[in-house]
């Protein structure tokens, strides 16, 4: 055990922060101990990643200090952040992927010898990120290329980064949104030994159960303010979401409408591209969420991908309304009714740079057009009809997509299509990365669909969604559906033994 854990290592105090229009801050005060995990929770646009962002010295405070080892410091920029040993590992990895391991974790620091020709010391550079790596268990060579690390190796080699600059806190912003389930156990691993060994760890995730598991105590802003402190007996989910929104949370889940027999959307010997011998078979009803669940890189987000014309499928049949359809790109499917939600948002489903009237719209421009001239005014009508029917949190419709927090991101991406009036919506993960709150909106967003008939496909990774959600689940491995489970069949259990390849 670390000889100094618990002792006071860092206090932020008073913390205020104004953005144009807004205070993200409101005399914010935050203390963390060494070797102790604190995570830093709330709803999108609390106020959590503008305070780390504070520590790591991305922005500056409009009034507060910051006491760093009993010590008053002013952190004026990432390199004075990294300087006093804090590291910021950021939810989109910040590595090279032309580049290997060793080069990564050393990049822009590289250790020189000691010659007449200053160059660089690729053998220490190798040798001390073997070091590095074993410090958190990693069995991987410091040669090999990043593009050739699945995305969990990959977020472990920034956490070897941070080491590299003897960080003693560890700045973590949803650090397992694309992890898979054993990536993020292994995750936590790393971060428990780190602990023991006197690091200390900020964590902000919206995944309750993982804070559960892995924080030591909890921090809970709401509004710019702290709303509340949690010790680790204290942590549970209702206390969490209490304080996060300010009231009970009891039901996620309301799945009122009835479901008819009738199939609407029909998928048949359906073969995607990158499973050249698996072939997908199913149909979605009137009124119904059909949730495709399965591990990550079970090849569920390829099948969206071939139904809505990314990629052209080798063989099979899409019906709708039992008419079959023709799609070969994304405009032809657009044109029959399909309306896709991409897992990233951000590179797929926004342009961040435009306005929301802008990306609520672009997918329509041409049922906006008279005499092939844009009518702009109908088109902020259409954008102002969908910021009030989704309640998208803005200032005006002009305002830049990517100032918006990540629930209300979301919800630009859904009001895209739903100003369509889709008949078929493909969602993928569509409530990943979003704080409690935006995830109740955005499943009662869901299940309105399904009541007005659209067919509704949901793909989703994270267990409570599938078994709450769903009326059916088809679980895919290795690119085929294994198995179906009734809602009343449902179960974590079930699910993960069909998704490892079970009966």
């Amino acid at each position: 055990m670390y000889d100094k854990q618990g002792q006071r290592l860092l206090e932020m105090r008073r913390i205020t922060k104004f953005f144009p229009g807004v205070r993200a801050l409101n005399d914010v005060d935050l203390e963390l101990n060494r070797g102790e995990i604190l995570a830093i929770i709330g709803e999108n646009g609390a106020g959590k990643s503008t305070l780390v962002k504070i520590l790591g010295g991305i922005y500056y405070p409009n009034t507060g200090k910051i006491i760093l080892d009993g010590k008053e410091v002013v952190i004026d920029s990432v390199q004075t952040a990294t300087n006093l040993g804090i590291a910021f590992v950021h939810q989109e990895l910040n590595l090279s992927d032309n580049l290997d391991v060793g080069s990564n974790i050393f990049l822009g620091r590289e250790p020189r010898k000691k010659d007449f020709f200053n160059l660089i010391d690729q053998k220490k550079i190798y040798k001390d990120t073997e070091e590095i790596l074993k410090r958190i268990d990693m069995q991987c060579s410091p040669y090999i290329l990043i593009r050739d690390l699945t995305i969990g190796s990959q977020q472990m080699v920034e956490i070897a980064k941070s080491l590299s600059i003897s960080a003693q806190i560890l700045i973590m912003d949803e650090p397992t949104s694309s992890l898979s389930r054993h990536e993020t156990e292994q995750l936590f691993k790393v971060l428990k030994e780190l602990r023991s060994q006197g690091v200390s760890i900020i964590y902000i995730s919206h995944r309750l159960g993982e804070v559960k598991e892995v924080a030591d105590r909890v921090m809970v802003l709401r509004d710019g303010v702290v709303s509340g402190h949690l010790s680790r007996e204290e942590i549970s989910h209702d206390n969490m979401v209490r304080l996060m929104v300010g009231r009970d949370v009891e039901k996620f889940y309301r799945r009122k409408h009835v479901i008819t027999k009738k199939p609407i959307f029909e998928v048949k010997d359906f073969i995607v591209p990158s499973k050249p011998n698996k072939r997908i078979n199913f149909s979605i009803y009137k009124g119904e969420v059909l949730v495709l669940a399965g591990l990550v890189g079970a090849g569920r987000t390829e099948i969206a991908h071939a139904l809505f014309g990314i990629d052209k499928p080798l063989s099979g049949k899409i019906l709708l309304d039992g008419k079959t359809l023709k799609i070969n790109n994304p405009q032809d499917a657009i044109r029959v009714g399909i309306g896709l939600v991409p897992e990233d948002r951000n590179l797929n489903g926004l342009i961040v740079e435009m306005a929301v009237e802008e990306n609520i719209t672009l997918v329509g421009l041409n049922h906006y057009q008279k005499m092939k001239m844009i009518q702009f005014k109908m088109v902020r009508s259409i954008a102002r009809e969908m910021v009030k029917k989704l309640d998208i949190r803005l200032r005006n419709i002009s305002q830049v997509v990517e100032t918006l927090s990540g629930g209300n991101q979301q919800k630009v991406v859904l009001a895209k299509w739903l100003s369509l009036k889709p008949k078929v919506m493909l969602l993928d993960e569509p409530a990943r990365g979003i704080d409690v709150v935006a995830k109740e909106e955005i499943y009662r967003l869901i299940e309105r669909l399904a009541s007005q008939g659209v067919a509704t496909l949901v793909i989703s990774s994270e267990m409570q969604e599938v078994l709450g959600i769903a009326d059916r689940i088809l679980v895919v491995y290795d690119g085929e559906i294994k198995g179906e489970l009734q809602k009343e069949q449902a179960s974590e259990e079930a699910v993960i033994s069909l998704a490892t390849g079970g009966k």
